[in-house]
């Protein structure tokens, strides 16, 4: 397993790190991902061990808080090996405080997480998601708290913008609270916005990332394509394949390449996808999850080999789109002074 260094922090995470939405099932939703229980965990978590996986990440709004309490049981004894991340700030609650980033939601809600896990201390601790209703000052100063108490080690975010990340970034470095080292952020072959501009921010201001859903809720796996809906029960015939943002036959046409590519290099198309994520500017690791052993022994080893540039150039192009105004303007027009980042 290749391990990366989470942005300047002394955090050393895997490639690959196991995801936990699947454990629990505490409703529908979350039951489209999966239903692993207790004894299935554990399992998961030996496996992902035993192939050097020393992050896990989980958050709250996981089936109501049941993912972080499997996956604090299914660790116990083993502390010392691995990296939580987990994740607060989305609603968990009727009440007006249930939800946000505010000082008493945060608060409350670190301390909920850590009984649930059955530890002192969550290694990477993110805001689920932006709160433009709370004043960033409040939020940051109660993340400084929680990292002064020892509850939290280092602070990150997922699913901001770009003018988010650097306002917190700018306004941490001002006051001196602990600045986000991380981004956790939706990014595939079939969702590349993430390069417009928060790829070119990470790269400026030494933020790193971890990639959420790296294969499009299963769409990059190779059961989906020309000809072939998605299998039953998987959590895109549940859900519906909302992670897929270019036009279908272009989608089509990347799978085709991918299965060319799979057999060329005698891997799951699986791995072609996640390996070409490895290659990517800034990516620290790929949250992977897994409904079985079986998907979770195929996934872990799609680190273990790299994409020629040849492949990876054929790939980009494959799944390149038109990008969002200014960033056409900035690549087109004046591309010369705003090159891609590498």
């Amino acid at each position: 397993m290749e391990y990366r260094h989470i942005a300047n922090s002394d955090l050393k995470v895997s490639a690959l790190s196991l995801g936990t939405a699947t454990f629990g099932g505490g409703n529908d939703f979350y039951r489209a991902w999966g239903e692993t229980d207790l004894a299935q965990a554990r399992r998961l978590v030996d496996i992902a061990l035993d192939a050097g996986v020393n992050m896990f990440d989980t958050a709250d709004a996981y089936s109501k808080g049941l993912s972080e309490e499997i996956l604090g049981q299914a660790i116990q004894g083993r502390r010392d090996r691995v990296v939580i991340s987990s994740k607060g700030g989305l609603r968990m609650g009727t009440a007006p405080d249930d939800v946000g980033a505010t000082r008493k939601h945060l608060v409350e809600a670190c301390d909920a997480s850590l009984r649930r896990l059955g530890v002192e201390t969550i290694d990477l601790y993110h805001l689920h998601g932006f709160d433009m209703l709370t004043p960033l000052e409040e939020t940051l100063s109660a993340l400084d708290e929680l990292v002064r108490a020892g509850k939290v080690r280092h602070v990150g975010c997922s699913n901001y913008s770009g003018w988010h990340l650097m306002k917190a970034l700018a306004l941490a470095g001002e006051h001196k609270w602990p600045r986000y080292v991380c981004h956790q952020v939706y990014y595939s072959l079939l969702a590349r916005d993430f390069e417009w501009e928060l790829m070119p921010l990470a790269l400026d201001q030494q933020v790193s990332t971890v990639v959420w859903s790296p294969l499009s809720a299963g769409l990059l796996s190779g059961k989906v394509g020309r000809g072939q809906a998605a299998p039953e029960g998987s959590r895109v015939a549940s859900l519906g394949a909302r992670a897929m943002f270019i036009p279908q036959e272009q989608f089509f046409d990347l799978v085709d390449l991918l299965r060319s590519l799979a057999e060329a290099y005698a891997r799951p198309v699986s791995h072609i996808a996640l390996n070409w994520l490895l290659r990517r500017p800034t990516v620290a690791s790929l949250v992977i999850g897994a409904r079985n052993e079986a998907q979770l022994l195929e996934n872990l080893t799609a680190s273990d080999f790299k994409l020629n540039a040849q492949d990876v150039a054929r790939l980009d192009e494959a799944s390149a789109r038109e990008p969002a105004y200014p960033y056409w303007h900035q690549r087109s027009v004046y591309k010369e002074r705003n090159p891609a980042p590498v």
